[in-house]
């Protein structure tokens, strides 16, 4: 069973905590503080892996989180990094991560860090200062990020069979490929693409047998709304036409509906080249089939080539092989990496300008009680410990230059009010 959709919690690695320390050593009377910093946590990173095909190793495990980083010690001794955590996908997965971002892992060996580790604390020896010779406190690791990362499976096929159920597309790739799909007479044989590889002199196509599309299937009708994301990719359509349907339907009709679908799936899919392959030909006379042929080629024009095949017999199908091979363009990897160089370069060429000057909001919600949300002043009250009387006058002097201070007086607080930030009430004494 091909597994093409996937949803994992990542979590990367919490940063370590530094370290509250003093060097003590025999005839050193002024050792000073030596604490070292804590570790990075590390991160969990999506790998485009072409030896996969599909999701099915995440069914079995859905919960990913990276190495913390190790706390610092003594002796200015920092701790280790947390070692990122590397998730295999197959080429063809698209990435929907926690944060809304989307990621599209096409060329084998792309990375994609898609839950950052937390940063580690630092150290008390990185707070001295002339007038603050001891500090007798130390910051805190943040937490990594984390969240539900939605994964989707779009095949890397080169070809795509499409057409009504029971239209030949199943027993077509047998006979071109290696591939041994189930064959029925009953509708909804094939229950999921099936891959196979056409082998020519000096490449290969990977062919796709999609199921069975229906009216209705860009909708959701029948099985063709989970799997027509799969033709998305491919460079080329084979639309396989029953000459002559079981059930009496008219294979104009049968035609048209399937195009109706296509179209309103992905307007896409209406622009990629087409090759019709008249399929059965073997259950008509030979004649009929000829005639049929020719209708077709007068009614779809030169460009979409119109072939009678038979997969009892082999008829046709040669030629169809060939056709394949010399209308699907040869595409290097460099042209993978060509269509997602907008993205990468995005990444690199990024340009950074300066935050906002306030980037906190104040709010009073009660006699003498303020709420200051932001993320700059939730993360300096994580990194820190307010029952440290050290801690607590260096987070409120750097709630002074940060303008926290001014913003609270602005709205009326006075020293000795609460004041809660991310969660933690505390009074603050400023000054």
């Amino acid at each position: 069973m091909l597994y093409d959709k996937a949803r994992i919690f990542v979590q990367g690695g919490s940063g370590g905590n530094g370290c509250l320390s003093f060097r003590r050593e025999a005839h050193v009377p002024r050792g000073g503080p030596d604490g070292g910093d804590g570790g990075h946590g590390g991160a969990v990173v999506l790998l485009c892996d072409d030896s996969l095909r599909d999701l099915q190793s995440f069914k079995r495990r859905a919960h990913y989180k990276a190495p913390r980083g190790r706390n610092g010690e003594g002796a200015q001794r920092h701790g280790a990094d947390g070692g990122d955590l590397v998730v295999r996908v197959p080429p063809g997965t698209q990435v929907e991560s926690f944060d809304g971002s989307r990621h599209d892992l096409v060329v084998p060996g792309r990375r994609v860090v898609i839950a950052p580790g937390g940063s580690g604390g630092k150290g008390n020896r990185r707070f001295t200062s002339p007038t603050r010779q001891a500090p007798r406190f130390a910051e805190r690791g943040l937490d990594g990020q984390e969240g539900w990362v939605e994964l989707r499976l779009k095949l890397l096929a080169d070809v795509g069979l499409v057409g009504l159920p029971n239209a030949g597309k199943s027993s077509l790739l047998s006979r071109l490929t290696r591939a041994a799909p189930k064959v029925a007479d009953y509708p909804f044989t094939t229950l999921e693409p099936v891959l196979g590889t056409l082998e020519g002199d000096d490449r290969q196509l990977i062919l796709a047998d999609i199921p069975g599309l229906i009216e209705g299937a860009s909708e959701g009708a029948g099985l063709g709304h989970d799997f027509l994301a799969h033709v998305e990719r491919t460079q080329l359509l084979v639309h396989v036409l029953d000459l002559a349907p079981l059930d009496g339907s008219d294979p104009l009709e049968n035609w048209t509906t399937i195009e109706h679908e296509l179209e309103l799936h992905d307007a896409r899919l209406a622009r990629l080249p087409r090759i019709l392959a008249l399929s059965k030909a073997d259950l008509v006379a030979e004649e009929d089939a000829a005639r049929a042929a020719a209708e077709w080629r007068e009614r779809l024009g030169p460009d979409v080539p119109v072939l009678v095949t038979s997969s009892a017999t082999r008829h046709g199908l040669d030629e169809l092989g060939r056709e394949l091979l010399r209308r699907v363009p040869v595409q290097e990897p460099r042209e993978l990496e060509d269509e997602l160089a907008g993205e990468e370069e995005l990444a690199e060429h990024r340009v950074f300008r300066p935050a906002e000057r306030r980037a906190f909001r104040v709010d009073r919600i009660g006699d003498g009680v303020f709420r200051v949300a932001g993320e700059p002043v939730e993360r300096l009250l994580a990194r820190h410990d307010l029952g440290n009387e050290d801690a607590l006058a260096h987070v409120e002097h750097r709630l002074q230059r940060m303008g926290v201070i001014a913003a609270l007086e602005r709205a009326g607080f006075e020293p000795g009010d609460d004041v809660e930030i991310g969660g933690v009430v505390f009074e603050l004494h400023p000054g």
